[in-house]
């Protein structure tokens, strides 16, 4: 679907169930308060239902996104990305959410899973916003969308209820114009590959 130097992002199918499963429980530690991914494999059907099921197939059309960061050298599964309520017509946005898996956190991998997933969002499917919630203590997440170019918008008191509790959530938010700014950017920066004649 989209792949850089160390990582690639795919859909998940109902054959990932095992393997995810196993990967959340490995990282409860990790994601501690911050997220609740899919944990069982019922849990991994619901959401395969919603982020990949048959009105997901087609990407232009769906109003969920699922996509796994996986590990070029060895397809390991490395983090989960999810765009979600995506809406078009004249608002064209979504939500964000993401969580790395262990062991492989802080190594990369997510913010190169994070470029590829902006250019599935803006390019392929066409969105004009792209909004991440976090909350004000998950520096990495926090540290994650700052580093790709998102710009704070604001604070949103008892946003999301998880692990039984309120959380207030940080705003953060990107819009094509400044993945497009960022995009030429980077391109600037690339060494220039010697013309063989």
């Amino acid at each position: 679907m989209a792949a850089g130097d160390r990582v690639y992002l795919r859909r998940p199918r109902l054959a990932d169930s095992t393997g995810f499963v196993a990967a959340v429980r490995a990282s409860r530690t990790l994601h501690a308060e911050w997220v609740q991914a899919p944990k069982t494999a019922e849990r991994f059907a619901t959401y395969l239902r919603r982020f990949a099921g048959p009105k997901s197939r087609r990407i232009e059309l769906a109003t969920h996104v699922g996509l796994l960061v996986c590990r070029q050298e060895d397809d390991a599964l490395v983090g989960v990305f999810n765009l979600s309520e995506i809406v078009r017509g004249a608002f064209r946005s979504a939500y964000l959410g993401y969580y790395a898996l262990a062991p492989h956190a802080g190594r990369g991998y997510m913010a190169e899973g994070l470029a590829l997933t902006l250019r599935i969002a803006f390019r392929s499917l066409r969105l004009h916003r792209i909004e991440a919630n976090v909350q004000p203590g998950n520096r990495r997440s926090i540290a994650l969308v700052r580093g790709a170019g998102f710009t704070r918008e604001g604070f949103s008191r008892w946003y999301v209820r998880i692990a039984g509790h309120w959380r207030d959530h940080e705003r953060w938010a990107m819009l094509v114009e400044d993945w497009r700014r960022i995009e030429r950017r980077a391109s600037l920066r690339a060494p220039m590959k010697p013309n063989r004649r």
